[in-house]
């Protein structure tokens, strides 16, 4: 996908409120032309949480009563050098993700993509998955480096196993790094230098060979994390669109190195999906976009680097509402591809 024009074209950013996968991802095939992403499904398991869905294999790491509990207990030496091991060799197969943990992803490969741009996947970010992950005295294992350099590296494996996978649908492939955690970044919540956060983003990648995206929901140094080898910006510009135009060097660069910024201008909170109407979306994405025009970036060629999503996960909402964001996200879509485009 050299030289890539994205035009407005749609996706999700994963989760969906649905229990049953089927359900999910006929919804995403209905409304998804563009680039249909399989489900995450909270709402059906503990086991599709944001840390256990993808923790599996980690050394060390169990699962007890629904926690996560880490214990560096006889063996660990061994299943890390395990690790490390597969990362070297490329064996992903050991940190792919089971039909028990990701239901959605499942059903999704099942599927047939149809004529689609691309195909989509997520995974959690190294950042996020870690600080949510405490070792025996409670710290978390995000200032450990040895645990922070292995988890980035067992996350870029199933990534890379994903990627596979989705490429049987469609050879074009899109992963997100979620990492909801960067919009705390700096704070007393959680302090690492920037060159560690970069270099486990990086890390996260590293495996992937299809497009790379990033999405955080909040604000953050935008700077920092276009400074990550992503392809691809997701963030929510519904509630924190001002917040990127402080970055217009770093979107530049991130354009001119043929990457894309994903305008999550759908909201994902039921009294805002009820209240918005496609024009009144176009408006505040027109609003949200105008700084980069000023800034020299030509609203055609920005407009050619651009995606539209929901701000964030729908899970939240009930299955009639994600239904409503996503008929607002192509309808939105459409008003926007047949002014500019």
């Amino acid at each position: 996908m050299n030289s890539i024009e994205y035009n407005f074209r749609t996706t999700i950013i994963g989760s969906m409120p649905h229990t049953e996968a089927k359900s999910a991802c006929e919804l995403i095939h209905r409304h998804l032309k563009d680039i249909p992403a399989w489900p995450q499904l909270p709402r059906r398991s503990g086991l599709e949480g944001m840390d256990v869905q993808f923790s599996k294999g980690f050394p060390g790491l169990s699962l007890i009563d629904g926690k996560l509990v880490f214990n560096r207990s006889e063996g660990f030496n061994e299943a890390l050098e395990s690790l490390y091991n597969a990362y070297l060799t490329d064996d992903y197969g050991k940190y792919g993700v089971t039909n028990e943990y990701a239901a959605g992803l499942d059903c999704f490969l099942k599927s047939d993509a149809g004529d689609t741009w691309a195909v989509k996947g997520q995974i959690s970010g190294p950042i996020s998955w870690c600080l949510g992950i405490s070792d025996e005295e409670g710290k978390s294992i995000l200032y450990d480096d040895i645990l922070s350099d292995a988890a980035a590296r067992m996350l870029a494996m199933s990534a890379a196993w994903q990627e596979q996978k989705l490429q049987n649908l469609n050879k074009n492939t899109i992963i997100f790094v979620d990492e909801p955690a960067m919009s705390s970044y700096g704070s007393a919540f959680f302090n690492i230098s920037q060159d560690k956060t970069i270099g486990l983003i990086n890390e996260s990648l590293s495996k992937m060979r299809g497009l790379k995206g990033i999405h955080c929901c909040g604000n953050t140094d935008w700077g920092l994390v276009l400074s990550t080898n992503v392809d691809i910006l997701s963030f929510d510009a519904y509630q924190y669109g001002s917040t990127l135009s402080l970055y217009p060097d770093a979107v530049k660069s991130l354009l001119k190195r043929g990457g894309a910024v994903a305008w999550g201008i759908v909201p994902n909170t039921e009294p805002e999906v009820a209240k918005e109407t496609p024009a009144s979306l176009r408006d505040r994405l027109e609003e949200t976009m105008a700084p980069f025009t000023r800034a020299g970036i030509p609203f055609r060629e920005l407009a050619s680097k651009s995606l539209i999503t929901p701000s964030c996960s729908l899970a939240l909402l009930t299955e009639e509402a994600a239904k409503q964001a996503l008929v607002l996200l192509n309808e939105l879509a459409c008003l926007m591809k047949k002014k500019y485009l």
